[in-house]
């Protein structure tokens, strides 16, 4: 039982967090980057997000795996994120750094996304059993690629605001 949960109840509530986190996040990252700002879906996409995040440690943790590792670092660019736009409202330079941070934890949460979809997903998981088979790589390049531009166009945007 994880707070008063069994862990497949858990596990649906970890995962339903994670979706409303990239559904929300692809709306307002690339509204963002158009230079419509959605408070109300930036602030849902944020606060789930964390959720996900956090919610990952609670799972039962034998040793040190990638997951974690992904966990700790989101976590960290996540509150950078949240300090640029709630502590400093992003003004200055935190805008640039909300910008980036913000792009960073979509793209983290992809990215586990794409790792656990090809961990569970029966096809997918013929096409890449361990993980490092091509439809893989280029599953988590698209992403990766998908991302970059994403920032840079938010990035640019804020540059010349």
């Amino acid at each position: 039982m994880i707070l008063g949960l069994t862990i497949p109840q858990f596990t649906a509530l970890h995962v339903g967090l994670s979706f409303i986190g990239i559904a929300t996040g692809l709306i307002a990252l690339p509204a963002y980057a158009a230079g419509r700002w959605m408070p109300r879906m930036m602030a849902i996409f944020l606060v789930t997000t964390l959720a996900t995040t956090l919610t990952g440690f609670l799972f039962p943790i034998g040793n040190f795996t990638p997951a974690l590792g992904v966990g700790i670092i989101s976590t960290l660019v996540l509150a950078i994120a949240l300090v640029a736009l709630y502590g400093f409202g992003l003004n200055g330079r935190a805008r640039i750094i909300y910008t980036i941070t913000a792009t960073i934890s979509l793209y983290l949460n992809m990215f586990v996304l794409i790792v656990q979809a090809f961990l569970k997903v029966e096809t997918l998981n013929n096409l890449a059993p361990n993980g490092n088979e091509p439809p893989f790589v280029v599953a988590q390049t698209v992403l990766l690629v998908a991302a970059i531009c994403l920032g840079w166009k938010a990035t640019r945007r804020r540059l010349a605001v």
